[in-house]
């Protein structure tokens, strides 16, 4: 009997030393949760809806970014840089004056919703004896290019307020 005795401590010692007991450690959040895979690494919500983007986003005001979008849209654009904040249009006639053509470079330079942080630039050239000569910049239509970006971002601010409280 006493041969069994020696083995049950025995046996609970060697279980009580393989069975981990110890302070639990504390769980580490390891972020936001993929909705696909369900693992660690996801995007949250509303990093996508956030007036101003991270460090690792995108380094201008979105807003500001679609807004330049919309009121160019209706010239063709030739690049578009979004981590450097710039659009450069095509050359482009209006219909009504085919002796003359703009360009439009629009430049996002800032990430608050602010007047400073647009800024447009409008080359003009006419055409004269079969070329095509500069003639400097349209600082009215500047101006007025600026204004209508800035109108756009502040509709889009205030359309995703409403969507939000609804």
């Amino acid at each position: 009997m006493t041969n069994n005795w020696y083995f049950l401590v025995a046996f609970a010692i060697f279980s009580y030393g393989c069975s981990g007991f110890e302070n639990p450690k504390p769980v580490e959040d390891e972020g936001p949760v993929s909705i696909i895979t369900g693992k660690a690494g996801g995007t949250k919500l509303s990093k996508f809806f956030s007036e101003t983007q991270q460090s690792d986003g995108m380094p201008v005001n979105a807003l500001l970014w679609r807004a330049s979008l919309d009121v160019v849209s209706f010239v063709p654009l030739e690049d578009v840089d979004t981590f450097g904040g710039s659009i450069v249009t095509d050359w482009y006639s209006l219909p009504n004056n085919t002796s003359q053509r703009i360009k439009i470079v629009v430049f996002i330079v800032g990430r608050e919703l602010r007047s400073d942080a647009v800024s447009a630039r409008v080359y003009v050239q006419n055409f004269k004896n079969n070329v095509w000569i500069q003639s400097g910049r349209d600082e009215e239509l500047e101006t007025n290019l600026e204004d209508l970006i800035l109108t756009r971002a502040r509709e889009l601010r205030s359309s995703m307020i409403e969507a939000t409280v609804e």
